[in-house]
């Protein structure tokens, strides 16, 4: 039985293992590797045992068959507190396992792939490698477990400062990783085969879900004092999401901000050209498309001035000076989202330091789930992406909308899917003039925007109008008519469609259908 230290690396990602293994061998610690990584580590010269030949049992069935063997968990899982643990070691001459560097098959990857199948998803499930990793993980007073390259470089560093030992906080902190680890890898593999039916055929949502996501930050509170906080970023984050914000200067991010952001970028990424949206408490309160962002800035604070007074800013494009200039000059913002800032917009902005301004790659990827809490359970939805095409809009008016009408019902339409439920949403020349949100009834919420445009001096004259579901009665339709509107969008589908067709035909309006609700609770 060796005494001598030991490490065994076995890895799918070999992101810097043979820097490890080199800091490792430097100290004295010996090395047993499997398949890949061990010529890896070979080819780069450092000294390196097969687990084949430390066993003395043959990798077999393929590789399925390679560290399942008690030499192996033996030396992982012994306690060196135990007499009894220590007796049988020697008894079997099996040395002990100090250090377990693994990490898994790429499962996700692997089932990611277009028309990957069942048995192709079935060989990237890893046995060994979350065997090992669990056993070092639950012996973490002995054993120290990686599972994460990012983890490398401060194992090198404690291991460098400490001439080669690892303290027990760090090898607690890394078991607890490494049951994440597995956890999350386990939900991925029964996520993806919990979808498969009998036939084969792939389920929308599976018999179980597993949900992963890790803890980016505490946060100071809930979504009010009394509440406790915290932001978790989703292990498989959708590109352009705004979890993968980068804080350029500001104070700490609250639970609102978080919330508010997301709604405020959701909603400017569905607006092509240079945009603008403004959103206070979840709802946008100004939105505009401009040729330049300061304009599209001016025009959006236009449409509610007062409502914009502490809300949360986002842009489609990279701040420029100006725009910078205008928003510290004009109002108290709380939070500023933008792909990016020019050196001189930074500069603007850091008069302001308690500003949060947010970096957020632009990117158009759609979440696959929307999820909702509810009272001992959860709500599953695939996310509201859809957009429209203009081949799908029917005319059922006998006016139809002139082509820069039709522009302006467009982008209204796209606004109004960020507008809590239910929604109305006037607007004129690519900009809002007037929002209603979240009422009891369509018909209040068509004179609230109304009300909001009167109040910002914006006359609704010429305006377009979009609904986020359709006209239960044909009142709504005259109060946006009689408030200065000559076009409405909305999805259609009511009982009394027909006769809000009439309603617009006599009051010679121009109204078009999509087909599609965009409700949002």
């Amino acid at each position: 039985m060796t005494t001598k230290r030991q490490a065994l690396i076995s890895v799918s990602d070999k992101t810097g293992a043979t820097e490890l293994a080199a800091a490792l061998h430097r100290l004295g610690i010996s090395i047993l590797s499997t398949g890949g990584t061990a010529g890896l580590l070979a080819e780069a010269g450092i000294p390196v045992t097969e687990v084949a030949s430390y066993t003395g049992f043959p990798e077999m069935l393929d590789g399925r068959v390679k560290t399942l063997h008690p030499r192996i968990h033996g030396g992982i899982l012994a306690r060196r507190d135990l007499p009894g643990h220590v007796d049988a070691m020697s008894r079997e001459g099996i040395g002990y396992i100090d250090f377990v560097i693994v990490n898994l098959y790429p499962f996700r990857e692997t089932v990611a792939r277009p028309g990957c199948s069942l048995e192709e998803a079935v060989e990237n499930i890893d046995i060994g490698g979350p065997a090992m990793v669990r056993a070092a993980a639950k012996n973490y007073p002995h054993v120290t477990v990686v599972t994460d390259p990012a983890d490398y470089a401060a194992i090198i560093a404690e291991l460098e400062r400490t001439g080669g030992a690892i303290s027990l906080e760090t090898r607690f902190a890394l078991a607890s990783k490494a049951f994440s680890h597995t956890a999350s890898y386990d939900g991925a593999i029964s996520n993806h085969l919990g979808a498969i039916a009998r036939d084969g055929t792939r389920l929308a949502f599976p018999a179980r879900l597993n949900l992963g996501f890790v803890k980016a930050q505490e946060l100071r509170y809930g979504e009010n004092p009394h509440q406790h906080g915290a932001f978790y970023r989703d292990e498989q984050a959708v590109p352009g999401g705004i979890s993968q914000y980068r804080q350029i200067q500001g104070k700490e991010l609250s639970f609102n901000n978080i919330a508010d952001a997301d709604a405020a970028w959701e909603c400017v990424k569905a607006i092509t050209g240079p945009a603008c949206v403004i959103v206070k408490h979840a709802n946008p309160c100004g939105v505009a498309q401009a040729e330049s962002l300061e304009q599209a800035y001016r025009r959006a604070f236009e449409t509610d001035p007062t409502s914009a007074f502490g809300g949360i800013i986002a842009f489609n494009a990279v701040i420029d000076a100006a725009t910078a200039q205008a928003i510290v000059g004009n109002q108290f913002v709380e939070v500023v989202v933008a792909p990016g800032y020019v050196t001189e917009a930074a500069e603007v902005f850091a008069a302001r330091a308690n500003v949060r301004l947010l970096e957020v790659p632009l990117a158009r990827d759609a979440q696959t789930l929307d999820i909702k809490r509810v009272g001992g359970g959860i709500l599953v939805q695939t996310t509201d992406s859809r957009d429209i095409s203009p081949e799908e809009l029917r005319v059922v008016t006998r006016v139809a909308p002139t082509p820069a009408q039709m522009a302006d019902l467009t982008f209204a339409w796209r606004v109004a899917k960020f507008v809590k439920s239910n929604a109305i949403v006037f607007c004129r020349d690519g900009r809002t003039l007037g929002v209603g949100a979240g009422q009891m009834s369509r018909i209040d919420s068509a004179r609230i925007a109304s009300i909001k445009a009167g109040n910002a001096g914006l006359s609704l004259a010429g305006s377009v109008v979009a609904s986020d579901a359709f006209f239960p009665f044909r009142d709504g339709l005259d109060a946006v008519a009689e408030a200065g509107a000559v076009a409405i969008i909305q999805p259609g589908g009511s009982v009394r469609d027909d006769e809000v067709i009439a309603a617009a035909d006599e009051r010679g309006l121009a109204m078009v259908f999509t087909g599609v609700r965009h409700f949002r609770h």
